[in-house]
């Protein structure tokens, strides 16, 4: 999912607060089709960050991982989020069943494991990958908006200047 276009960064995130942070920050500026692809290891923080992100758009319920379900659909105030973790799956083929295209035009789509998309990534989106460091609990995150979703890209810079 590389394009040379991207508005592009990379910051340190010093801890679990900070990963929570972004997210609520992230939230309050998301809106309708964005697309937030979250990459990374198992255990780096791409639930935690959408738990942080759904909890920052009012939802108060317990925010499982959507591993086994695929998919999860919230309604908020702020309208539809859909986490969407596509771990299990083997192949692109499978993605059509689930509908994402749809959810992709008329919500904002949390995406974890957004390598399973292939072709299916949409063009406009923000790619947030998680790493580990090493020696505690900072995260390095690299970032790369594209097309709409670059007009996201101050809320990661301001999220580096912190």
């Amino acid at each position: 999912m590389s394009d040379d276009s991207a508005t592009r960064g990379a910051f340190l995130l010093a801890d679990l607060a900070a990963t929570e942070a972004l997210a609520a920050a992230l939230a309050g500026a998301a809106r309708a089709g964005d697309v937030i692809c979250l990459a990374g290891a198992l255990g780096v923080g791409k639930t935690a960050f959408a738990r942080a992100f759904l909890r920052a758009r009012g939802v108060a319920d317990e925010v499982p991982s959507p591993t086994f379900n695929l998919m999860l659909h919230y309604d908020t105030a702020a309208g539809a989020v859909w986490h969407v973790d596509l771990y299990r799956l083997s192949a692109p083929e499978e993605l059509a069943e689930l509908g994402l295209e749809d959810a992709f035009a008329t919500a904002v789509c949390l995406v974890e494991w957004p390598d399973r998309l292939g072709e299916l990534a949409p063009p406009d989106r923000l790619d947030l990958a998680f790493d580990d460091t090493p020696g505690g609990e900072r995260r390095l995150l690299s970032w790369a908006a594209f097309g709409e979703a670059a007009r996201l890209a101050p809320v990661l810079r301001a999220a580096a200047d912190d």
